[in-house]
């Protein structure tokens, strides 16, 4: 499979971002990313205006974010042209992106964040709608700001990267339960903004700019054939329908780049000459077989089983007997931080 390496949930100039697309773009290329995927708040200004291309090596595709009237329930929409009223009750606005064929993930789902009064937790409440795509299990904005105190805020400004952890338990626990009824894809998301903040009533200071940003919480994603750039519109639509088919059917993969790049991690299941990737659901039966492969040195690799560690070993490779029905995902660990988050593989089930 081919692998390729993104950051999703960007805002720009178009929402309340700082950032105009083409620099954005330049320090996503700089940063090493095939791909990153913008979401301004309630609008595809960047789209309409002919921004969803390639830029140097890196692919720019645009969906948007949208709440309902009381700012909760945010969600992140993409493969759509059309942008949805924000009366409108979090039900509707999934059951029309399912309709319409898009796909869209819960963002920062389990927000508490209380550190600046202006910038009130926006968690989401539905959780009886039964056709999300997926969620954000770990979102870089909303851990670094509940996180943030009096005494700590300026380590947290001037290391905004040290500062993320790990995604929340709460998020962790709702999502392996969600798995256990129906395949839900987990991403990551920084929530760029770069936002620029005044010292002294005369100098601007940029905080977490976007190449900072794009070092921390990335989405990597496989899939079968290759991306091939292009500025034609076929090419580019092959490439849409590559990366957010990966993203929809869970064949991807969440790292917080910080503690290393994760390109090379794969975790897949093995029946006899027939493999299942992350993602995929397939009977349970005898001598399945789970796999793991770290792309550099070892690690600590944790199997998880419907929420709970059953496994764990320190080495670059592993592989697991399965001898029960479950939601099986992995989790990495390098000196003791947090690396990697895979989707679920689920059997039986």
């Amino acid at each position: 499979m081919f692998e390729y390496t993104g950051a999703i949930h960007i805002h720009t100039t178009f929402s309340d971002g700082s950032g105009e697309v083409p620099d954005i773009a330049v320090a996503a290329s700089e940063a090493g990313l095939d791909f990153i995927l913008i979401s301004d708040h309630n609008t595809l200004r960047a789209k309409k205006e002919g921004y969803e291309k390639w830029f140097d090596k890196t692919l720019i595709l645009v969906g948007y974010e949208i709440n309902d009237k009381e700012n909760k329930n945010h969600y992140l929409v993409f493969d759509t042209d059309e942008t949805y009223s924000t009366r409108m009750p979090a039900k509707e606005y999934v059951d029309r992106v399912e309709k319409e064929g898009g796909i869209g993930f819960i963002a920062h789902p389990h927000e508490k964040r209380s550190s600046m009064k202006e910038h009130p937790p926006y968690p989401w409440t539905e959780w009886d709608i039964p056709n999300f795509t997926g969620i954000e299990i770990w979102n870089h904005m909303s851990e670094w700001m509940e996180g943030l105190t009096e005494q700590n805020k300026y380590n947290y400004f001037v290391h905004p990267i040290k500062s993320i952890v790990s995604p929340s338990k709460e998020t962790l626990r709702v999502w392996d339960e969600l798995n256990l009824n129906r395949p839900v894809v987990g991403i990551g998301g920084i929530d760029a903004h770069a936002h620029k903040l005044n010292l002294l009533g005369f100098f601007e200071v940029e905080v977490f700019p976007y190449k900072v940003m794009f070092k921390s919480i990335r989405t990597h994603i496989l899939t079968d054939k290759k991306i091939e750039a292009g500025t034609t519109p076929q090419k580019l639509k092959n490439a849409k329908t590559a990366i957010y088919g990966a993203l929809a059917n869970g064949k991807c993969f969440v790292t917080n780049s910080y503690h290393g790049d994760a390109k090379g991690f794969r975790f897949y299941a093995k029946i006899g000459n027939k493999t299942f990737q992350m993602g995929d659901s397939l009977k349970f039966e005898k001598d399945i077989k789970l796999h793991v492969k770290l792309p550099d040195g070892k690690g600590t690799i944790k199997l998880i089983r419907n929420g709970e560690m059953i496994n764990s070993i320190e080495n670059k490779n592993a592989v697991f007997e399965v001898e029960e029905k479950g939601a099986y995902r992995v989790e990495v660990y390098v000196d003791n931080n947090v690396w990697i988050f895979s989707n679920h593989i689920r059997i039986g089930l």
